[in-house]
């Protein structure tokens, strides 16, 4: 008996020690799987709603894909072959064939870029400033002042890093 405890032993233990340094290698290979999510992404939207929190905020969006050129003549072609036209009439073309909303949270330094925007109440005074900065507090506020001209109503190109909505730009849409 004692002999075949001395055989059993080490090969129990060689068993052992193998199942814990495949399961420690195991961890090390979903230790390396938030890297996927640290990379740069980036995607078009259309916001749905803003929400502020002390780190920043949170944003629920609706992602689209923005084709522009010859790419959006080539689907749009596709998409729609008897809309007896040759392209799309602006020079983009948007697909949304998934409305399910997702949410991304939003870095509180996250940069804010709009083109155009209601500054002041008169719709008169509405014109395109391209690329203005503002605050996600700015576009929190005009999110909730739909009134003049509904910003809601353009897509949006966001940048993604490690995990956080980094950049929102506003895309015009004549």
């Amino acid at each position: 008996m004692r002999k075949l405890m001395t055989v059993l032993l080490p090969i129990f233990l060689v068993v052992v020690m193998s199942s814990l340094t495949t399961s420690s290698s195991g961890a090390a290979k979903s230790d390396k799987s938030p890297d996927v999510v640290r990379e740069l992404q980036n995607l078009t939207v259309y916001i749905d709603r803003l929400e502020l929190r002390p780190d920043g905020g949170v944003l629920t969006v609706d992602t689209i894909e923005w084709y522009t050129g010859k790419e959006a003549e080539d689907v749009f072609a596709k998409m729609e072959p008897d809309a007896g036209i040759d392209g799309p009439p602006d020079g983009y073309y948007i697909v949304n064939e998934d409305d399910r909303l997702e949410r991304y949270p939003v870095a509180a330094n996250a940069q804010v870029l709009m083109q155009i925007y209601d500054h002041t109440g008169n719709p008169e005074d509405i014109d395109i400033s391209w690329n203005e900065q503002v605050s996600l507090e700015k576009l929190f506020s005009l999110f909730q002042n739909t009134g003049v001209l509904d910003v809601r109503e353009f897509p949006y190109h966001l940048t993604i890093e490690n995990g956080q909505v980094t950049s929102i730009v506003q895309q015009y849409v004549p």
